[in-house]
């Protein structure tokens, strides 16, 4: 009897629109390309500019260069932990003989490529994009919060989207729920490439979603200098003072301080740009792939749920106007898109197919092969 991974992919038929899988002889390509790219630019734009390349903190285990091996490793054991115990029984021939047969099935080399180059490429492209992100008062200094405003005020018939959402769902209770949500995001951005890259069965999904992931955030990156905007929460403060003091507002002020620290100051970095929202680009992101890569139904619906909750949280703590979270929506299916044909993923409205050209770990070919065997009998 087998344990299950954290994250089970899917690759039966029944679920439409499905990937159609083709031959990708270099899956890791265009994550490298896209790497490479943005990486350049950040540390030509630094020169130019006379800023060093920062490596910002911004997660609980620490700067990026620690936070991502650390959560690799640590995935890792918990693959190998639970497998070792259940089989092993604490003797320690059957828990070493567990742990030889994981690493034989499911640590392969294309899993070990899939890991090593993956985190390695997102590494690169998101601190480029937090760094390009910090360079953008420097390069360009106009804003149009105003027009987005005026363009949300319209929308709404004359409300601004974030007291509009407060004097509907109020100022107490839910502030801290939507703040719950607003700031899972930032541990869960390289936990959720983490879980992708270790755990999914079929290799072809690690390397879509992480190519997927640099895309966004490059092309993030490309609307920050297109549209430069503070954020209505930042532009007008007023909109947001009624809310009740919670975790989200105490970020957006320590926002505030770094950005005057970097124009004015001796900071090294700041972190405000709003068009588009990257918390809603990501979050769609996510649940684009969890649809089409992910068994679980369940796990599906609390990705969804997630997208929802974030995309109110941008508005109601006025992080974002309305177009932004339009922008981030469109940058999140063209990543996922793009990331399906550059790693050899072809959308289609039949079921679930897998050419020969297709990577899997052995253990899924034969879990598919119980399935067959079971659904024949």
């Amino acid at each position: 009897m087998s344990t299950p991974s954290p994250l089970t992919v899917d690759t039966s038929a029944g679920r439409p629109p499905a990937p159609e899988h083709t031959q990708a002889r270099r899956p890791y390509a265009f994550l490298v390309v896209n790497a490479a790219a943005i990486g350049a630019l950040t540390f030509i734009a630094s020169a130019l500019l006379d800023r060093p390349v920062a490596d910002p903190e911004g997660s609980f285990l620490g700067p990026s260069w620690v936070r991502l091996p650390v959560l690799c490793a640590a995935a890792i054991v918990l693959d190998l932990l639970p497998r070792a115990l259940w089989h092993g029984r604490l003797h320690p021939g059957r828990t070493a003989a567990a742990v030889r047969d994981r690493v034989r099935t499911h640590w392969t080399r294309a899993r070990l490529q899939l890991v090593v180059v993956g985190i390695s490429g997102f590494y690169v492209v998101y601190v480029a994009y937090r760094n390009l992100k910090s360079l953008l008062p420097l390069v360009r200094d106009d804003k149009f919060d105003a027009e987005l405003r005026l363009l949300d005020r319209v929308l709404l018939l004359g409300n601004d989207p974030a007291t509009l959402l407060q004097d509907l769902l109020g100022t107490g209770a839910t502030a801290h729920v939507l703040s719950a949500v607003y700031l899972a995001y930032i541990p869960l951005v390289a936990i959720l490439v983490t879980v992708w890259l270790v755990w999914s069965s079929n290799i072809g999904y690690g390397w879509w979603f992480v190519t997927a992931q640099g895309i966004a955030w490059t092309l993030g990156t490309v609307s920050y200098y297109l549209l430069p905007t503070l954020g209505p929460g930042l532009m007008y403060p007023w909109l947001t003072s009624d809310l009740t003091p919670n975790a989200t507002s105490d970020l957006m002020d320590s926002l505030v301080y770094s950005r005057q620290g970097f124009l004015w100051g001796e900071g090294d970095y700041q972190g405000v740009a709003g068009f588009a929202s990257l918390h809603t680009a990501i979050a769609l992101l996510w649940a684009l792939m969890a649809r089409h890569t992910v068994r679980s139904r369940l796990v599906q619906r609390i990705f969804w749920v997630n997208f929802a909750l974030t995309v109110v949280a941008t508005l109601y703590f006025g992080w974002h106007h309305v177009s932004d979270d339009v922008a981030g929506a469109l940058i999140a299916w063209v990543a996922f898109w793009l990331g399906a044909r550059v790693t050899g993923h072809r959308l289609s409205r039949r079921g679930r197919q897998r050419s020969a050209g297709t990577p899997r770990t052995p253990e899924s070919v034969s879990s598919a092969s119980r399935s067959a065997a079971a659904s024949s009998s």
